[in-house]
């Protein structure tokens, strides 16, 4: 009998094998792996299909500034959505909660659609939602498959898992590219409206796959997610707390470099735009828009390629060599890498670069390796206060970013002072995840630290 594995024979299929390509697939894991990484494949390429029409939407109607300020209005929107989703989370199971969830989000879509269509200024609240659509659907389906393995199968599974969020991505973000201008936003919209029911019927798929063993884990899923609140498992335990300000401070560095992506993206629509003679507003608007959304569906393409070879070939591969917690210096030292680039050199090919070497890797690695740091955590911890961290603590991020950029433009910080600030932030990042990689030791012991690595 192989080790792990839920088959007693040990017998590995054509599809078990042809998945251990890219990470360690025992026997009959690889259907549920699959499931999982098509659940997020979907939920992953409508993602980017909304970003790319956020992001053209908002340097349209309002700038990079405006963008970067409407950042902070997520994390007071997930301020007082992070309780409910607990209270929720407390009355129903996990297929309830997820499926609820997602369907809320997409019938959104359709007002957006209908408002937008009627020529509604809809950038800044779009924006918003976005955000917040975001955090909420990955974490809730980051937080199933890690109450569906263990610590040992999540390990190794992962990594095949997180193929699919890369792939989804890629997918996503190059067909809109593709098709922005020939459809635009408002349809797009529409089509990522009735694509969210993908994942909800795959997520009811892999529930009732599961519900089929009969052990104590099947009689647990069925059950509401008891325990406190998000919040106060954050600040109850140390671990959590380190994890929520990974997320807080990295994701403060990777929206300032957004910021400065952003502006160099609008300087460039601008200038495009000027130089189109007798062009009215409305058009001077629409070119500004689908400039600014070829470029932006063009980095998140070159982002999503880099991000799915990262993940394909090399995430399962970190693990099983460096381990889980050394995993985490990979991405600080990438930005620190970056950011000191632009500080010598700031052009909008410096920071397009940085920010596709920087987010290529969050989205593979990185993501992996957070998601991973959950594995040796309660039940209650694995949904209420990973929705606390992935959506509450990222968006806070995001708000002191806003205050960070307000006082930048006070005081006329240029692209440079902005890399700057973000390598002081940096230096914070690696001593949270040396604070981290103590506490995960802790917590799984030797024995992990030897068989991770």
């Amino acid at each position: 009998m192989a080790k792990g594995s839920p088959f007693p024979d040990g017998h590995k299929g054509v599809l078990d094998r042809t998945l251990s390509l890219f990470t360690d697939v025992r026997a009959g894991e690889g259907v549920g792996a699959l499931l999982l990484a098509t659940n997020v494949f979907y939920l992953l390429a409508f993602y980017q299909v909304l970003k790319i029409v956020r992001d053209a939407l908002i340097l349209s109607e309002s700038g990079a500034v405006a963008a970067s300020y409407a950042s902070a209005g997520m994390a007071a929107v997930l301020f007082v959505f992070v309780p409910a989703y607990g209270a929720l989370a407390s009355r129903v199971n996990r297929v309830w909660l997820i499926s609820a969830v997602t369907i809320f989000f997409a019938s959104h879509l359709l007002i957006f659609f209908a408002l937008g269509s009627a020529g509604v200024r809809i950038g800044v609240p779009f924006y918003i939602w976005v955000g917040v659509f975001n955090m909420v659907a990955v974490a809730q389906f980051w937080a199933f498959a890690n109450d569906l393995y263990t610590t040992e199968r999540g390990k190794r599974l992962f990594p095949l898992v997180g193929i699919g969020a890369s792939l989804g991505a890629l997918v996503g973000a190059g067909l809109t590219a593709y098709f922005f201008k020939g459809m635009g936003p408002y349809t797009l919209m529409l089509i990522a409206a009735f694509g969210l029911l993908v994942p909800v019927a795959l997520t009811i798929i892999v529930h009732k796959r599961e519900g089929h063993q009969k052990d104590a884990k099947k009689d647990e899923s069925e059950k509401p997610v008891g325990g406190p609140g998000g919040f106060t498992l954050v600040f109850r335990q140390r671990y959590l707390l380190l994890i929520a300000m990974l997320v807080l401070v990295y994701n403060l560095v990777n929206t300032l470099g957004g910021f400065m992506l952003n502006t160099e993206i609008e300087q460039e629509a601008t200038r495009v735009a000027a130089a189109t003679a007798g062009a009215t507003a409305e058009q001077v608007r629409a070119i500004k828009a689908s400039v600014s959304g070829t470029l932006s569906g063009t980095v998140g393409t070159y982002v999503n390629l880099m991000a799915f070879v990262l993940q394909a070939f090399f995430v399962s591969r970190i693990f099983k060599y460096a381990g889980v917690r050394n995993a985490l210096f990979i991405l600080p030292i990438i930005a620190a890498t970056g950011y000191t680039s632009i500080a010598l050199i700031p052009m909008l090919m410096t920071v397009q670069w940085t920010k596709i070497f920087e987010n290529s890797t969050d989205y593979s690695i990185q993501n992996t390796t957070r998601q991973a740091l959950f594995l040796p955590t309660s039940r209650e911890a694995k949904y209420k206060a990973k929705q606390a961290i992935d959506s509450f603590f990222v968006r806070f991020g995001d708000m002191l970013q806003a205050g960070v950029v307000y006082v930048g433009v006070q005081l006329a910080l240029n692209i440079r002072g902005f890399a700057i600030v973000n390598l002081v932030l940096i230096g914070v990042w690696f001593l949270i995840v040396l604070g981290i990689r103590r506490e995960h030791q802790k917590l799984t012991g030797e024995e992990a630290v030897d068989e991770a690595a």
